[in-house]
């Protein structure tokens, strides 16, 4: 009895000893969720892990609607999802992204442009057009331009994000 008293007092100690540590540890994402599970805007300000760089953004879907689902493989060895949060960057980008590559773990960006905000997964890299820094996939393009019309989006702010733990999706009240 007394030996179990003792472990599970040393088992407490260790929890509360550990707690701050992987707290501090964890991502700014369990910080920066509200109690419905959204990003809260607020909290994203410490969260970059370089400059935000600012140039258009355009949309990328190597196999439209009706061709056949999904597509090649994305630089970091996913499938191109055109229903995801997700983005290619500029290849010459590459390294102020955390380096994206086959096998790693994604990284992810905030895209703000059109008065809109949305975290992405960057998993995929190109040689995109001239101008253009960011190739969003079909799904974040119609966040920014329902309609599909616009083609690109001038003036966007793609900031890197820090840690690995970010759930993709719009920002704030859209």
């Amino acid at each position: 009895m007394v030996f179990r008293l003792s472990a599970a007092i040393c088992g407490a100690a260790m929890t509360l000893a550990i707690s701050p540590v992987a707290m501090a540890r964890s991502d700014t994402v369990a910080l920066a969720r509200s109690d419905s599970g959204a990003v809260r805007p607020d909290t994203l300000d410490g969260a970059a892990s370089g400059p935000a760089i600012v140039g258009a953004a355009s949309m990328y879907n190597p196999f439209r609607p009706g061709y056949r689902e999904g597509g090649p493989n994305t630089a970091s060895g996913e499938r191109y999802d055109p229903s995801a949060w997700a983005a290619a960057i500029k290849t010459d980008l590459r390294k102020k992204f955390g380096g994206v590559q086959y096998g790693a773990r994604p990284k992810y960006a905030l895209v703000e442009g059109a008065g809109k905000k949305v975290i992405v997964k960057i998993n995929d890299v190109g040689p995109l057009t001239p101008g253009r820094i960011i190739d969003l996939n079909e799904r974040t393009m119609r966040h920014f331009d329902p309609s599909l019309q616009l083609g690109v989006i001038a003036n966007v702010k793609v900031t890197p994000l820090s840690g690995d733990g970010w759930t993709p999706g719009p920002i704030g009240s859209t």
